[in-house]
């Protein structure tokens, strides 16, 4: 694997990260009521969901989502389920938080709640359609095929997940900065009715893309 070919991965897979999509509104909804180290816990499930990805890709499993087109559904489905769930639980909490109620939220700080930000960031990213197909797709294009070990593709994937961190790092700071200093009740029901609404929408087209 030359050092061209790795550059031209992170290139394409940089462009990938910076388009908008679920990760970016995961992040901001997740922020504002649960601190920076849920959102890091976010990035770290979009990273282990890389991983799996990465997995079935190297080792061939991923094919038989793309030759399945029973398999596609059943994977595309539960994905647009899982992002229009997400939203409408938003905007629920948006419609029923009282603005006094949302004022007293803290950052979370206990095991259970980085666990859930890790699960929902994992489940976005897993249940992606779209993600495992730049895995099947794109990512064999850049595998080396020199009878090397599985070991040198793990590299591309690590370096898909460090992509990650460096793009949706500071997008953590960023919000969490903006959470304390507008941590007021109408300003997170906004923010919750907001990306509730866009992650209905992201479902809606997931729900609609074709094979």
């Amino acid at each position: 694997m030359t050092p061209s070919t790795v550059l031209a991965f992170a290139a394409m897979t940089a462009l990938l990260i910076m388009s908008p999509g679920p990760n970016g509104l995961l992040i901001a909804r997740t922020v504002p009521t649960s601190g920076r180290a849920a959102g890091f816990a976010n990035i770290a499930g979009f990273a282990a969901a890389f991983f799996v990805h990465g997995t079935f890709a190297i080792f061939g499993l991923s094919v038989l989502l793309l030759k399945s087109s029973t398999l596609f559904t059943i994977v595309k489905f539960a994905g647009a389920a899982y992002l229009a769930w997400i939203g409408v639980k938003a905007l629920r909490d948006a419609w029923r938080g009282a603005p006094a109620a949302l004022m007293e939220v803290k950052p979370a700080r206990n095991p259970r709640t980085l666990r859930k930000a890790f699960t929902e960031g994992f489940l976005t990213n897993m249940l992606n359609p779209k993600v495992a197909m730049f895995y099947v797709a794109a990512f064999p294009q850049f595998m080396p095929h020199d009878g090397s070990s599985p070991a040198a593709a793990f590299i591309l994937v690590a370096i898909h997940a460090l992509l990650n961190l460096a793009w949706f790092g500071p997008m953590v700071l960023l919000f969490d900065r903006l959470s304390r200093a507008a941590r007021g009740g109408t300003f997170q029901r906004w923010v919750k009715g907001l990306t509730g609404a866009v992650f209905i929408g992201f479902g809606v087209k997931l729900a609609t893309l074709r094979t």
